[in-house]
């Protein structure tokens, strides 16, 4: 068998496809379409898991229920070829279920899962670490020559995918966070105007005034303000 033979054209495609943004691309996102394109794209592929370790959190995704409960049941046994690929850091394969002596407990939740034979190949994307793994229904489903190039395509491909939304990320929240500035900031020219028409103090005097409440308060200048606002546009309503 040919070292490309778990890489078709479509799953080339699909893997490139991933590194491409939208409004809506999220981590999550990314491992939905990493495990659709596996158990799409991957001769004799039945189905593929995704975990994305970070800071010691881990989020698992999977093209079937069946297998998001396999590695979670894994997981919770503290053995299987997920785990060792995590702990080794290199792939770990199962050529048959009914055949292996190495993780019997997780031999048997797997047969369960209709599972015969797994790959599971870790990825290293600092400051993360993604274990992706693939199944097949049928023994020996996956070459080791084909686990090669497979898991430089995917080190390749995802790596780019997943360095492409944390950029994404920290732009999105950059400009949440601006415009969270920039719309407290409106709120308190506003509060700042009410108070020097009541007053008939001065703008420095007023944004005094309101650094002082908010304080003997323990609130947030913006918050504060938001709230006097509120207030005052709830009073003139009722005027009107």
């Amino acid at each position: 068998m040919e070292s490309t033979a778990m890489i078709t054209p479509g799953l080339a495609r699909d893997l490139a496809a991933l590194g491409r943004l939208g409004e809506d691309t999220s981590t999550e996102s990314v491992l939905r379409g990493l495990t659709a394109a596996l158990a799409a794209g991957v001769p004799g592929c039945s189905g593929a898991s995704a975990e994305h370790w970070r800071d010691h959190r881990v989020l698992v995704s999977g093209s079937h229920r069946e297998l998001i409960l396999l590695v979670e049941g894994e997981r919770e046994l503290g053995e299987g070829p997920s785990i060792e690929a995590r702990q080794s850091g290199g792939r770990a394969t199962v050529t048959d279920v009914l055949k292996e002596t190495r993780w019997p407990r997780y031999d048997a939740l797997a047969t369960r899962s209709g599972v015969r034979s797994v790959l599971t190949v870790p990825i290293e994307v600092p400051p993360a670490l993604l274990v992706v793994g693939l199944y097949s229904v049928r023994p020996g489903a996956f070459s080791p020559q084909g686990a090669v190039s497979l898991a430089d395509m995917l080190t390749e491909q995802v790596g780019v995918a997943m360095a492409n939304m944390w950029e994404f990320e920290e732009v999105r929240t950059d400009a949440a966070q601006l415009q969270e500035a920039l719309a407290g900031r409106s709120l308190i020219d506003q509060a700042k105007g009410i108070i020097m028409q009541t007053s008939g103090c001065s703008a420095e005097a007023a944004f005094e005034e309101l650094r002082r409440i908010s304080q003997h308060h323990q609130v947030k200048v913006a918050d504060l303000a938001r709230l006097l606002v509120e207030e005052h546009q709830r009073k003139s309503s009722k005027r009107g």
